[in-house]
């Protein structure tokens, strides 16, 4: 909705709040408030989603429940005004905001340019399926990447860096794994058909806007994967309960990549089998084992540290 002709210069008010400019005759922002001030006394529910039912929010709830969903149409939903501003252009979709949000925040100005609708607070709270929602619902397209690129060595300057993982279950260690592969450095991110969606909304949400700068591959056949990487000189460490070798004794500095297993299992005996070598994270007291993502975090920047020298 834009507005046409015949507005007076000035801020236009809902509720008492300056939310536009009508100079000109011509409002420069498609939006959807209107005053009482404005002929034809129109009210911002003319131009606001107020239903749970209207065909837009449907979607959006089965975008943020099903897997199967975001895949079929390309796309997945980020949360937030800064998933909303990291979000590379291209691959904004549509952005929701909450009508309180475009009250208190002043209006759409930084979403012009983008195809936007705005929801009922109720509403957006059913879109968003969170319990407090930020205001802002961004319906981005998902990358796509290849293996044959991500693995390419002309793509990288020296020795690239990845992460294996195989049947990580939890959308939070996902989305962390994913965020702090970003901060070490890791060139990109590679797991099986049964690891967590990594367009669930809460493993979105952990990785903090990495998921727009890390590559990331779902491996149709990650044990195939597994021998093309170590074909190409890519050498593999396996996080395992009975390695031999601490990490920190391992060289890094070259073409290398670390396999993650399962939070509860670990790694396959398939998986395990095609690692290069075994190493472990070294255990005091009668504790076992780490979290998938710490696990992941100490080894990544072990690597991060032996390449700054």
């Amino acid at each position: 909705m834009v507005f046409g002709h015949g507005f007076d210069s000035r801020l236009v008010h809902y509720q008492g709040k300056a939310i536009g400019s009508a100079a000109g005759g011509f409002c420069s922002y498609r939006v959807f408030f209107i005053a009482e001030e404005i002929t034809g006394r129109q009210t911002m529910g003319d131009y606001m989603i107020t239903s749970a039912s209207n065909p837009q929010v449907k979607n959006l709830v089965l975008l943020g429940k099903k897997a199967k969903a975001r895949k079929e149409q390309g796309v997945f939903l980020a949360e937030g005004r800064n998933m909303f501003e990291e979000a590379p252009e291209a691959w904004i979709q549509k952005v929701y905001m909450s009508e309180t949000y475009f009250l208190e925040e002043g209006g759409v100005e930084p979403f012009v340019g983008f195809h936007y609708e705005i929801l009922a607070d109720s509403v957006f709270k059913a879109a968003a399926g969170t319990q407090t929602p930020q205001g802002i619902l961004t319906v981005v397209r998902m990358p796509q990447w290849e293996f044959e690129d991500v693995v390419s060595a002309d793509l990288f300057q020296g020795s690239p860096g990845f992460l294996l993982l195989e049947s990580i279950q939890d959308p939070g260690n996902l989305g962390t794994i994913l965020r702090t592969a970003e901060g070490a450095g890791i060139n990109a991110v590679i797991a099986n058909r049964m690891t967590v969606d990594l367009y669930n909304p809460k493993t979105v949400r952990a990785t903090m806007g990495s998921i727009y700068r890390v590559p990331f591959l779902v491996a149709e056949d990650f044990y195939k994967v597994l021998s093309q990487m170590k074909e190409q000189g890519i050498r593999l460490y396996a996080a395992h309960l009975k390695g031999s070798v601490p990490y920190d004794r391992e060289d890094y500095t070259q073409a290398s990549a670390f396999l993650i297993g399962n939070e509860g299992n670990g790694l396959t005996k398939e998986a395990a089998a095609l690692a290069d070598i075994h190493i472990k994270v070294p255990m005091e007291g009668k504790v076992e084992s780490l979290n998938a993502a710490v696990t992941a975090a100490i080894l990544m920047y072990e690597m991060n540290r032996q390449r700054r020298g």
